[in-house]
């Protein structure tokens, strides 16, 4: 098959899209990532795209003076509808089979229908459709039971009804502007790319939507060196989000000092884009492999991010979470009660500290981590689902 996958250019939403197309070319298939710019090959920091993956300028990326990018809604239509009319002739020029579209990158959905062709819907985190067995996605609770809790969840949800009936007619409108049909019949399938410890069962579980497991993929081949020495290793992974919440390497590392934590620790700062700071001897700053750097943490400090509480559930090792703004209170809370972490809100040294040696100190949250990368051994197969759904 030739396939066309397209992602905006968030590293949350870029990685996952790449990690897809490298799983999908060495199963033999054509691959062309759409995507931002700074992970096409030459631009910016090295990155080592996958033997095979071709990597393109997703068009009409930039923001136009009379857009409002802020605004959610006209994000998802407006924009979404200009950049369909940019990439409909650029799949038109050179055919491809199939196209599986980012979640929140609509236009590729948009454009396929367009064409006629089938295309994929792309979840680089869980599932979050609404469900009428669920309190509002982003709400970080755990669903009502009860009557009491029940009566809770319907009215959260009735209060969100507006907002989403809103973005429904945004929607449409801007469809329709491009010769689509107001309603969209949505994607012939979905990879939902999470751990099943992050999911939350639902009795309303979309058909043709898959659990595939998380899609990693590293965008470097630099391997991290900790500081010297035998205690803990603690990552520190600031949110790649511009959402994220601001100074947790500051923080952390004022947190962290073994002076005040009694201990040895080392801390390794892990992010694709780092400001120049002074570091103490116990710490260090940089681009790695982070799955390699897992394999030897003791502790992972981060925003809440889908793919930084991925990759260190998956390795087994248990995290304190951050929360800042977009989907990380959600998958914060999800993973309290998963029990393989702690979240911290709001920021503060004292905090953050105690928060990491409560987590340090306690097994039972490495252990719930190792729980939730077993769950994983049990996932549905990306390539076969990309499969089935064109020789449906």
């Amino acid at each position: 098959m030739r396939i066309a996958i397209v992602a905006g250019p968030d590293a949350g939403h870029a990685i996952p899209a790449i990690a897809l197309a490298e799983r999908l070319v060495a199963a033999g298939e054509t691959v062309t990532v759409f995507t931002g710019t700074a992970w096409l090959p030459g631009a910016g920091p090295t990155r080592p795209i996958p033997d095979g993956v071709t990597m393109a300028e997703l068009p009409g990326l930039d923001v136009l003076d009379s857009e409002d990018d802020s605004d959610a809604g006209e994000k998802l239509s407006v924009r979404a509808a200009r950049m369909c009319t940019e990439l409909i002739p650029v799949l038109r020029a050179d055919p491809v089979d199939l196209v599986v579209c980012d979640v929140i990158t609509v236009c590729g959905g948009w454009a396929a229908e367009h064409l006629g062709i089938p295309w994929i819907e792309l979840s680089p985190h869980p599932l979050y459709e609404p469900s009428v067995g669920l309190p509002p996605i982003g709400s970080g609770l755990t669903p009502g039971t009860g009557l009491s809790g029940r009566l809770r969840d319907r009215l959260m949800r009735a209060a969100t009804t507006r907002s989403r009936a809103q973005g429904d007619r945004q929607r449409g409108s801007a469809r329709a502007s491009i010769g689509l049909p107001a309603a969209s019949p949505g994607p012939a399938a979905r990879l939902v790319a999470t751990l099943p410890a992050l999911e939350v069962p639902r009795p309303d579980w979309p058909a043709g939507a898959h659990v595939v497991g998380p899609l990693l993929w590293e965008p470097t081949r630099e391997v991290f060196t900790p500081p010297a020495g035998s205690g803990p290793v603690v990552v520190v992974a600031p949110s790649t989000a511009t959402t994220g919440v601001a100074d947790l390497v500051d923080t952390a590392l004022e947190a962290l000092d073994p002076a005040r934590t009694g201990t040895d620790v080392r801390v390794v700062v892990s992010a694709l884009r780092h400001r120049s700071r002074t570091l103490p001897p116990w710490a260090v700053a940089g681009t790695g492999r982070q799955d390699d750097l897992l394999a030897h943490a003791d502790l992972v400090v981060c925003g809440g991010g889908h793919g930084m509480l991925a990759k260190s559930l998956l390795a087994g090792v248990p995290v304190v979470t951050v929360p800042g703004g977009g989907d990380q209170w959600e998958l914060a809370n999800r993973v309290v009660r998963q029990g393989s972490g702690v979240l911290v809100r709001p920021l503060g040294v004292e905090a953050l500290r105690a928060s990491c040696l409560a987590v340090l100190a306690d097994p039972g949250f490495a252990t719930a981590a190792r729980r939730a990368a077993d769950g994983a051994a049990d996932l549905a197969d990306p390539v076969a689902v990309c499969r089935s759904t064109v020789g449906d």
